[in-house]
């Protein structure tokens, strides 16, 4: 798929001829120019420029001739994130500012913290704040949208969102030194960890897609992958995390799973499961419990393999999420290190 190149040298803002010419100057005399620019003029160049495309050679040259004839140029420019931290590494800033300034504009959209938040999955974000102080998250909460606000509410534990709604009540005008403070924060422990996450490996995206698929169709592109690149088929493999893949929780993430799901449908998914998996869950559940899932997986009769597999991937589903949120941990270790309780 081709990438529409700009030739429109009438659309550009200001700051996007600016980012323009800065892209078009050689690394030295970019260097040079950062070197009199203050942080937040470096941060708002850096952010446009990451986000240019493909510029066209006319509009190139229709912004050189603004400046000079001399340097007007044909070629064509790529704005690029790889672009912009190749330029900030030759401005003489220190690794640490160049870090900083990379993970805003990897980070999810938004010009201020609060903006950035509002862009940030509920789930991932109320993961983060339970873990922080009720006057915090308060803070963080009224500063957000109210819409976003309440879904994170909703997902955040009962006793402590309702302190949390206890401090927003009492909260009067946030001084600005303690506005400066959270955002350090959130910008030093969260932003900066969740832009590392999000430059998400091409496998692992596979994986997670091929973990949704219908099991015959997931084997049909497998064998397919590992024919053209066995490397690749085997990381994939590597990363997917299947039903069998239960058999790495420890008991107390199991009875975690068994709380969580529907109780209609884990019978059906251990209709097809290994009898290690079998017991690993009849082993978690009262002894009154494990007798009557038995009895219900018999009652069965014959099931579809279409169906199994439909409840086996909506067990892996809540699985996932109960990882995500914190509430269970998967170990993804070697068979070695599996087990069975």
């Amino acid at each position: 798929m081709s990438v529409r190149v700009r030739d429109d040298y009438r659309s550009l803002s200001g700051p996007e001829k600016a980012a323009i010419f800065v892209l078009s100057l050689s690394e030295e005399h970019t260097a040079q120019i950062f070197n009199h620019m203050d942080d937040d003029e470096i941060l708002e160049l850096s952010q446009i420029i990451s986000g240019l495309g493909k510029i066209g050679p006319s509009v190139v040259e229709r912004l050189f001739i603004e400046f000079t004839e001399q340097m007007s140029s044909t070629s064509t420019l790529v704005g690029s994130q790889d672009s912009t931290e190749r330029l900030l590494l030759k401005s003489g800033l220190s690794k640490e500012k160049i870090d900083i300034i990379m993970e805003e504009i990897r980070g999810p959209a938004g010009r201020t913290m609060w903006e950035k938040l509002g862009n940030v999955n509920e789930e991932i974000l109320a993961n983060f704040l339970q873990k922080e102080y009720p006057q915090t998250v308060a803070v963080v909460l009224s500063k957000v949208s109210t819409d976003h606000a309440a879904r994170v509410l909703a997902i955040l534990p009962d006793g402590f969102a309702l302190e949390v709604i206890n401090r927003m009540l009492k909260m009067e005008t946030v001084q600005k030194e303690i506005l400066e403070e959270v955002e350090k924060t959130l910008r030093k422990e969260f932003m900066s960890n969740l832009a590392r996450t999000q430059r998400r490996d091409s496998h692992e995206l596979i994986a997670d897609i091929f973990n949704n698929m219908e099991r015959a169709v997931e084997t049909r592109f497998m064998e397919e992958l590992e024919k053209i690149t066995p490397d690749s088929a085997e990381k994939i493999r590597s990363l997917m995390f299947t039903f069998e893949d239960l058999l790495n929780l420890d008991p107390a993430s199991i009875q975690t799973v068994i709380r969580a799901v529907d109780k209609e449908k884990l019978p059906l998914a251990l209709k097809g499961a290994t009898d290690s998996l079998k017991d690993l869950f009849f082993d978690n559940m009262s002894e009154r419990a494990a007798k009557i899932m038995k009895e219900d997986m018999a009652a069965m009769g014959p099931v579809r393999l279409k169906e199994v597999e439909e409840a086996q991937q909506y067990i892996v589903t809540v699985t996932k999420d109960l990882e995500t949120r914190g509430e269970i941990t998967i170990n993804t270790g070697s068979g070695e290190e599996e087990m069975i309780a």
